[in-house]
């Protein structure tokens, strides 16, 4: 397992490469919730997601084939590793199933990197990818199961710790677990990390009952970030250890996050990105008096004009 340590080295990593996003103390009135939230503003990183720091510390820390780097994804992962890739002058090569978004397919194809779109969920493109890794020996970035990929999501919590002070609680939308492993170890239980997940896409939560990774079914409105049919066995082993504990939402609660980040920031939040507030909305989380709550709004890749609908 990684440590703080390695954490720590990956933010001295890739800080040249990603944005050092803002914390706001946000009042009640805000979201219209009951008590203050510290919130921080992920979705305003370099591809708009906390994604490029994972794709950023990979790249920079393990040796790159000539043939190049691959990598599976719903849009945001694939976005970020293409983005790195481009930058670090490195061929790419993104699997995407057919669920993704046109937005993130638009952004992937602006990279310059090549984009395989084909199966109906993430688990499609991922076995896509893994194949062509073995054909062509690509090194294969992995979304979220990886320990260069959790030590650069973890650099978010350094960040949050240092800018926001005193927390109690962080609230941290779940897709395959990688950003809230590298959180929850990162804060080694100084801090409560609290998973959010839709009803419908459950895999840490499942697993967490479980005791082991389990495949799930996926159905979710945030099914394109947070569609991860299995968590896999590095993010089991952290989550077990150092997340407090999984809350659920029902996707009408994260639409409704949706409009309120809108509404309160002009905020435009796809909604895996939404999915955290998400869980003070619907109850799923409710603080105590006084309980210094962070909440981590981590996507922004959306279709402008599925925004607009919802408002």
């Amino acid at each position: 397992m990684i440590s703080p340590d390695d954490i720590r080295a990956a933010h001295h990593r890739i800080r040249d490469h990603v944005r050092r996003t803002p914390t706001l103390r946000l009042a009640a009135e805000t979201f219209g919730l009951g008590h203050s939230v510290s919130m921080k503003l992920e979705f305003l990183q370099v591809t708009g997601t906390f994604k490029a720091r994972g794709a950023f510390n990979t790249l920079l820390s393990v040796p790159i084939p000539a043939a190049g780097i691959c990598a599976a994804s719903g849009g945001n992962h694939g976005i970020a590793a293409a983005y790195a890739a481009g930058r670090l002058g490195v061929r790419a090569r993104i699997f995407v199933p057919e669920i993704s978004s046109p937005a993130k397919i638009a952004r992937i194809r602006e990279t310059g990197a090549e984009l395989v779109v084909g199966g109906a969920r993430y688990a499609d493109a991922l076995a896509a990818c893994e194949a062509y890794a073995a054909e062509s020996g690509a090194h294969s970035v992995h979304a979220y199961d990886a320990w260069p990929t959790i030590a650069g999501q973890g650099t978010v919590g350094i960040e949050w710790e240092e800018d926001a002070g005193g927390l109690d609680t962080v609230l941290v939308a779940v897709g395959g677990g990688g950003l809230i492993s590298g959180i929850a170890r990162w804060f080694e239980k100084r801090v409560k990390v609290v998973g959010v997940e839709p009803e419908g896409s459950r895999a840490l939560d499942a697993a967490l009952q479980a005791g082991a990774p389990v495949d799930v079914e996926v159905n979710s409105v945030a099914a394109d970030s947070l569609g991860a049919r299995n968590v896999f066995g590095r993010v089991h082993e952290t989550a077990a250890r150092y997340v407090d504990r999984v809350v659920l939402v029902p996707d009408t609660a994260i639409v409704e996050a949706q409009r309120r980040l809108w509404l309160g920031l002009r905020a435009a939040a796809e909604p895996g990105g939404a999915a955290a507030l998400a869980a003070l909305i619907a109850g799923a989380y409710r603080p105590e008096p006084g309980e210094r709550v962070g909440v981590l709004a981590c996507g922004a890749n959306v279709d402008l004009a599925s925004l607009a609908a919802l408002m």
